[in-house]
């Protein structure tokens, strides 16, 4: 596990082994901690309770059957926010009351590397670069966000 950058630190959940190591990559690139991976809610919550991620990507189809809408949840009461990464978009967009985005699948990794950017500098109070056109952001004031600029 990376050791945890303030602003910075990210956590995946994602059930797809190389989707999973492959966004860590691009993240890691693009500058952010990236916490141990996890596929499922009990493995997630342990790693959220533990280092308190800045924001947690969450995909809705986990490992056993987990569901990430309920972990969205989990995290929502922890107070940390959730970007929906997912094929599912009517599913996703049924969870803007826990998530506070989501980012269809398949999506470029440049892409969501600006998502995550957007999102953290709006949760930091500002909007410093552009909405990634992909990214659909759900209640803007669920999670302190900034108004879009």
């Amino acid at each position: 596990m990376n050791t945890p950058r303030p602003g910075k630190t990210l956590m995946i959940v994602e059930d797809d082994v190389l989707v999973a190591t492959t966004l860590k990559s691009e993240l890691e690139d693009g500058g952010y901690s990236v916490l141990t991976l996890t596929d499922c809610i009990a493995e997630a919550l342990e790693v959220a309770k533990e280092s308190q991620p800045d924001l947690a990507l969450v995909n809705i189809h986990l490992v056993g059957g987990d569901d990430g809408i309920e972990l969205a949840q989990h995290l929502k009461a922890l107070n940390i926010p959730v970007l929906l990464i997912s094929g599912q978009v009517s599913r996703a967009r049924s969870a803007s009351t826990v998530a506070i985005a989501s980012l269809p699948k398949p999506y470029d990794a440049a892409d969501m590397v600006l998502a995550v950017t957007y999102l953290i500098a709006r949760l930091r109070g500002g909007a410093t670069t552009p909405r990634p056109s992909a990214l659909e952001v759900f209640d803007e004031d669920g999670f302190g966000l900034a108004p879009a600029a």
